[in-house]
């Protein structure tokens, strides 16, 4: 239906006489705005209603493999390479594929058959109890992952991980909330704190310990254990041992009647609601033999000073400055948009990741020409083994948090910027711009400073270059 004015012209009839008239010179005020024609109840021109070009189609090209951030800019990845590929005729998970647009369209260096090194936490079976829930990561799910397991648990208000131990190092971390943690160590100490978020906590093999949720909303964690086949399910827990004990060796041990253990619980409690606790001078035990850890169970991460780079900051923890925690080290990252977490390699341990906030692409070099490109957003676990060549590039519109977390002492890490710029400069540029010179001259300059960059910002002249050699 078309709307006429009381002459029976049409609004776009209007619109089309108006426009010629202001064409041929006369003073008549149109105004070709986007307004004008929605005032007229039509359809925008092109020239109003045009988008970018997706670079999924047959046409795009770009020689340089730029990132493209698909969740933000609301794509759809199909198998389009630089006139290479084809559409898609079959079933296609269009979620999965934005979250992964780099193993639907691989960048052109990839190469080889590298295993899997992704995982998300939200594929994980969840463990549902008392006031709180579990999931894990384990070499189960995610095979690459041979070195840490991990656990992601939430307790409410008041809710108890119960009195328990592992034979594997815990190492955690607080996601958000508060809790409290207590246990005993080796020489029979006492110990209890409550932590924030971005602290944690670490309680070597065996060491018994308990968690519980504080404040209104409780507490959510990460939990590592240095070993990848780690099961949560094979956990010493108190209530469990207990049910499994004759009650007549549980009263001899304590040295009461038999009959004060009738109502003990006849299976594992795990995870339940218990009651609300005092503060830690109300409720830290006061009996004859109790005596207080020497040892320090706990780090406030987050509380440390970063080290500022040019596109993020870092914060190490490991035995230096947690010195209770011998197996685990770990580094907190905050990468700015457009920075990079720089070419570098681990070589004393295989890198697992968390990340916390924003999107990432990370390409993993495995030697033998082989390479593969993974991409992560909240939520997801990473691997990459140790030794193997790799970056952590924001591709998205908000800063990556991440976690780097390995089965270490120490963090250790080596930079491909720092090391060019250490070596001779004939050595560098006889391998790199052997035919080519006066690249080689350019590059020098850059890389001679040798100043180790963790999170790197390209400045402003990169970034122009490269979005003008970017074909859509």
């Amino acid at each position: 239906m078309q709307l006429r004015n009381q002459h029976g012209l049409s609004a776009w009839q209007l619109l089309a006489a108006g426009l010629a008239l202001s064409n041929s010179g006369l003073a008549i005020p149109v105004e070709d705005s986007p307004r004008q024609y929605l005032l007229a109840g039509l359809d925008l021109p092109p020239k109003f209603s045009k988008k970018p070009k997706s670079p999924y189609n047959p046409d795009h090209r770009d020689p340089y493999d730029h990132a493209v951030d698909a969740i933000g800019e609301k794509l759809d990845p199909l198998p389009y390479r630089n006139g290479l590929g084809a559409s898609v005729l079959g079933p296609w998970n269009r979620e999965r594929s934005r979250q992964s647009p780099d193993l639907v369209r691989p960048p052109s260096t990839d190469h080889g058959n590298l295993n899997n090194m992704r995982w998300s936490f939200a594929d994980s079976h969840v463990r549902i109890e008392e006031g709180g829930w579990t999931r894990q990561t384990t070499v189960r799910e995610l095979g690459t992952s041979v070195e840490l397991a991990a656990v992601n648990m939430r307790l409410d208000k008041g809710v108890i991980r119960e009195l328990h131990w592992h034979k594997e190092a815990e190492w955690a971390y607080v996601l958000d909330g508060q809790v409290r943690v207590t246990a005993i160590d080796y020489e029979g100490g006492n110990f209890m704190d409550d932590l924030k978020k971005g602290d944690l906590w670490y309680f070597p093999s065996g060491v018994p310990h308990s968690l519980q949720g504080l404040g209104e909303n409780g507490t959510e964690f990460l939990l590592i254990f240095d070993d990848g086949n780690f099961s949560e399910e094979s956990t010493f827990i108190l209530s469990d041992w207990l049910a499994h004990t004759p009650k007549s060796v549980i009263a001899k041990n304590f040295n009461l009647a038999p009959e004060v253990f009738a109502h003990l619980p006849e299976k594992e409690k795990y995870i339940f609601q218990g009651s609300q606790p005092g503060s830690i001078d109300e409720e830290k035990p006061t009996g004859k033999g109790v005596k207080k850890s020497k040892y320090n169970f706990v780090h406030r991460m987050l509380d440390q000073e970063p080290h500022l780079t040019s596109g993020g900051e870092v914060r190490i923890t490991d035995s230096k400055n947690f010195h209770v925690s011998k197996t685990v080290a770990a580094a907190h990252v905050i990468i700015q948009p457009g920075a990079l977490r720089e070419m570098h390699w681990h070589p004393n341990a295989d890198e697992w990741n968390f990340f916390l906030r924003g999107r990432a692409r990370v390409t993993i070099f495995a030697s033998e020409g082989s390479a593969r490109t993974f991409d992560y957003v909240p939520g997801d676990v990473g691997i990459v083994p140790r030794n193997m060549g790799h970056f952590v590039e924001n591709i998205g519109e908000e800063p990556i948090e991440m976690l780097e977390v390995f089965r270490a002492d120490e963090f250790r890490d080596f930079s491909l910027f720092q090391w060019l710029g250490e070596t001779p400069k004939k050595m560098v540029v006889d391998h790199l711009f052997k035919d080519d010179p006066e690249n080689g001259e350019i590059f020098w300059n850059k890389v001679k400073s040798a100043e180790k960059d963790e999170v790197t910002l390209p400045d402003s002249d990169s970034e122009s270059t490269e979005s003008g050699e970017r074909e859509l």
